[in-house]
């Protein structure tokens, strides 16, 4: 098995490190700063399970690997579209490509049988076509990540917890392909269910994504804040009660509470969201596919959702202030 890893970040360097120390042939496409680190001293993950290094092939040329089994996408959903040149090289006849992103996916209605919805377009992530004809639907595996890791210098990934990667086909039941890839993951120390129904592992993670985390930029509050302020905490029950509306109407049928999930949200503690971090560090905001794509899956199937639209208005201005060019 041939496995690429194409944006070897935080996420995407210790799923590479880890599938590498457990046999798999893993090549890390990476940026400048990090990539030397990695070409220099391998990539070093500190974890509580257990410190390790691993030297897999790194370079920033897709060219030099050439096509793969799985490319392992660990780039954020707005910089699918522009991934062409990256992707390209990568690609045989039977490549899948491995989407760990956070929120709705592309192909979130691709293989939905039987719903009035099957194939449709979600906009919002995929404009005019531009990311399916980039990442062809036929050639998705899903995967929602429960594993938080951080870069904590250039070539260093520190594990703070969390080991699942969750995998599955857009039509459902469990493929051949799914399989092995879950078992090379497996043998790397991960944990990776191949799950027949993705989708409501997708809205699962979902729930605590499409509130925490525009709420925490728009706020500048860490996860235990946010649950503990009155208001705050009534505001993310409301978006998580129209988004498992949302998420039945658009064929999926996660199976927990909002109590539940904000109680998790919780015990994570003083933690800061993704989004939170992107704004602090003057990157643009994940918005598309984290509220965005959930507003048009409101319009599309009819569901209200007042607290997500204006959640998501006010997410939007923020991202469009927080990285305007200033003037003078």
């Amino acid at each position: 098995m041939r496995v690429a890893v194409l944006g070897a970040g935080a996420i995407g360097a210790y799923v590479g490190a880890a599938m590498h120390r457990g046999g798999t042939e893993v090549h890390l496409v990476a940026r400048k700063a990090h990539l030397e680190a990695m070409r220099e001293h391998g990539v070093r993950v500190l974890s509580p399970r257990g410190d390790f290094t691993a030297r897999p092939h790194v370079t920033d040329d897709p060219a030099e690997i050439g096509p793969v089994d799985f490319v392992f996408l660990g780039l954020k959903a707005h910089s699918y579209p522009s991934s062409g040149a990256l992707l390209e090289p990568l690609l045989g006849p039977d490549t899948a490509l491995v989407a760990a992103q956070n929120g709705i996916p592309w192909w979130y209605f691709h293989g939905l049988s039987g719903h009035p919805l099957e194939g449709r377009r979600v906009e919002t992530v995929d404009p005019d076509g531009e990311t399916s004809r980039v990442m062809a639907v036929q050639r998705a595996i899903g995967c929602v990540v429960y594993c938080s890791t951080v870069i904590e210098e250039p070539g260093v990934i520190r594990h703070l917890e969390g080991t699942r990667f969750s995998l599955g086909e857009p039509a459902g039941g469990v493929s051949p392909r799914c399989v092995a890839l879950s078992e090379a993951m497996i043998e790397g120390g991960l944990k990776a269910p191949v799950e027949p129904n993705l989708r409501d592992d997708i809205w699962v993670k979902l729930m605590g994504n499409v509130a925490f985390n525009p709420l925490s930029a728009l706020t500048r509050a860490t996860m235990a804040q946010m649950c503990e302020h009155e208001d705050t905490r009534e505001l993310v029950a409301t978006m998580m009660t129209e988004t498992l509306a949302i998420a039945r109407a658009a064929g999926a049928d996660p199976q927990v509470s909002v109590e539940k999930r904000i109680d998790g949200a919780w015990r994570v503690g003083h933690h800061k969201t993704s989004m939170l971090q992107d704004l602090e560090a003057g990157k643009p905001l994940e918005i598309d596919a984290i509220i965005g794509a959930v507003v048009e899956l409101a319009e599309l199937t009819g569901v209200p959702a007042p607290a997500l639209r204006h959640v998501h208005a006010a997410i939007g201005l923020l991202n469009r202030t927080a990285t305007a060019v200033p003037v003078g």
